[in-house]
Parts: structure tokens; C-alpha cells; sequence
């Protein structure tokens, strides 16, 4: 890969800023598509997002920043796309320039609405990016330890390995490293189940279930994970890997982790919408759910937990109930 490739981030949430502070220990500029005008200002003033990460000191100074889509486009050819599943259809509308030639990598750790796809997938069938073109980047890596700059785990998923390494090389640093893999459609889907399972982790909690309860949720969670992929594209994986496996961990047990909080709400009686407007985040497993319980339906894979969180979200039954039935079938 060439090393005059320009890197643009799509998204002014907590995730993108992370990102964006990972280029910059690696890039001289780095573009940076906000909606809100305010915010934008606000960054060149004050050098932080002012309403996610504000602890992520930013240097103004190597940020692009703009409140039009297609200006970033049109002048950077790798785009990291890091807005929530649920607002993507609605920002690539705004979209006039072409991205069939860009270099696309997915930070969105969820399904797409409208079209039921994985992020990869949806610019691969509805935008007509090419396969190679197209790239993932996962955890285990919370956005708060990032900006608190601890230690962390990346896995860059793409058919193109030099795509991946060129990728992975403007993202590590001291306290950020990185792997490859090859396995995009599987890495994608980890990243978007872990979030259901978090959710189940996080009602588990609310009503009142402890740590041995959970550790079965968990290990039973990447099981059901792994019958799940398989089913949706058979390949060769370790699903014990950090990609699928420690990603999960992560997001079911941090307290950082906004999926987790949004089930424990549920749990404790909150509803839906209620739990939904006290969190000033997406929990991305909330819309997932719904999608990955039509996908089991489509494929036939074995998901008590995820048809748990989705009786409960969903069909408003009791979380309480759901959960004592749910105790019956997982060991």
C-alpha cells in the first residue's frame, strides 16, 4: 500500500473520536466529517470533542475538519465510517460523491436497518464497493481507554492484507496493537453479536443475578456466537480469538460498555424508550437484535440468548420470566 493515502473518519461520536486520536499519533492530517458545525468549532477552539471523550486532547492543527460529507469524499480515498448502524443509510443519502473507488473500513459495530446487512456487506450490495476494498476494524478496545490511553487490542479485518496492515500501521502506537485477519463477514458479525450478549449481560445483572450466572451467560454467549456465524459464512476461525472472543468479554462485563448499562436499565424495570432517553449514547445492540433474530429465523441457527433479549426488547415480556426460562437452557 502506498503511504500517501489519505485517511478520512466519518463520525463525531465517541468511536470516531477515538480513532481520530489514534491517527494522529501516526498522521500528519486527518480528515473528519462532523454533522454539527458547532462541535467543529468548538474542537478548533478548545481542542477536545465537547461531548464525547472530552479527556482526548486533539491538535486542531492535523484535523480537517468539516460539516459536509462530500467535501471530506471527494478528497480522501481511505474513509473509516464510525456513526451509529441506525444514522448510516441516513448519511450516505447526503452522499453525491461517487465511493465505488474508495477504500472503505467499517468502525460500526452493528446491522443496517434498512437493508439487514452487516455494514461490509451493505457497501458491497447497495453502494457497489468492491470486496477488497472493504475493511473492518474491531476490538477488544473500549473508546474511554482509549482516550485515557491505556492499553489496547485492534483486529483489521480485509480480503487485501496489505489493505489491513497499511490500516493497522496508522492506527497502533505505544498503547494500541494491532493484528489482521482475512475473515471480514465473520469479524463484522462478532462485533455486532457481542452487543446482544452484552444487553442479556447487562438484564442478568439488573435483575439481580451474580457472577456465576454470568460467566455461563458468557460462555455460553460465544458458543451461541459461533453457531451463529457458521452459519451465516463457514470458514476456518478460532472464535477463542481476541476479534471474537475477547471483544465479547469486554463489552459484556466493562463498565464502559454502553450495551451492558442499557440491559442492566432493563433489568432494573426501565423501559425501552425510557432507558433509551436517560443514555446519551446508541447502544447498538438495542437495533441489532432485532436484525440477528430475522437472520437465525433465515438460517436456522440454535440462539436461546439471543431470542431472550429479543422477547424482551421487542415482544415486551417480562424480563424476569424470560430469564428464569432462559436458566433452564444454557449449562
Amino acid at each position: 500500500m502506498k503511504g500517501d493515502l489519505k485517511i478520512a473518519v466519518i463520525g463525531g461520536g465517541s468511536w470516531a473520536t477515538a480513532i481520530v486520536k489514534m491517527l494522529s499519533e501516526n498522521r500528519n492530517k486527518i480528515g473528519w466529517y462532523i454533522r454539527n458545525p458547532y462541535v467543529i468549532e468548538y474542537i478548533k477552539t478548545n481542542k477536545h470533542n465537547p461531548n464525547y471523550l472530552s479527556s482526548a486532547e486533539l491538535d486542531p492543527k492535523q484535523l480537517e475538519l468539516s460539516d459536509e460529507i462530500n467535501k471530506i469524499i471527494e478528497e480522501y480515498n481511505v474513509l473509516i465510517f464510525a456513526v451509529p448502524s441506525v444514522y448510516l443509510t441516513q448519511e450516505l443519502k447526503k452522499i453525491t460523491t461517487p465511493v465505488t473507488d474508495k477504500i472503505i473500513f467499517s468502525a460500526i459495530k452493528g446491522i443496517v436497518p434498512e437493508s439487514g446487512l452487516i455494514v461490509g456487506e451493505h457497501f458491497l450490495k447497495e453502494e457497489g464497493v468492491l470486496i477488497e476494498n472493504i475493511g473492518v476494524i474491531t476490538g477488544p478496545c473500549h473508546a474511554e481507554e482509549v482516550a485515557m490511553e491505556r492499553l489496547s487490542y485492534l483486529t483489521i479485518a480485509c480480503k487485501d492484507q496489505d489493505k489491513a496492515s497499511f490500516v493497522g500501521d496508522q492506527l497502533k502506537s505505544r498503547y494500541i496493537r494491532v493484528k489482521t485477519s482475512d475473515d471480514i463477514i465473520g469479524t463484522e458479525y462478532a462485533a455486532t453479536l457481542k452487543n446482544i450478549f452484552a444487553i442479556a449481560a447487562g438484564i442478568s445483572h439488573g435483575l439481580g443475578y451474580g457472577d456465576n450466572f454470568q460467566s455461563v451467560l458468557m460462555s455460553n454467549s460465544i458458543r451461541e456466537m459461533k453457531r451463529f456465524i457458521k452459519k451465516v459464512h463457514k470458514m476456518k476461525r478460532n472464535i477463542n480469538n481476541s476479534a471474537y472472543l475477547g471483544d465479547l468479554l469486554v463489552t459484556g462485563y466493562s463498565t464502559f460498555s454502553r450495551n451492558r448499562m442499557f440491559g442492566n436499565m432493563i433489568g432494573k424495570g426501565y423501559t425501552v424508550k425510557s432507558a433509551m432517553f436517560e443514555m446519551s449514547m446508541v447502544a447498538e445492540g438495542y437495533y441489532a437484535t432485532k436484525s440477528a433474530y430475522k437472520i437465525k429465523q433465515e438460517n436456522g441457527a440454535r440462539t436461546p440468548i439471543i431470542n431472550a433479549v429479543y422477547m424482551v426488547l421487542y415482544k415486551g415480556k417480562d424480563a424476569k420470566k424470560v430469564f428464569e426460562e432462559l436458566s433452564k437452557k444454557i449449562n
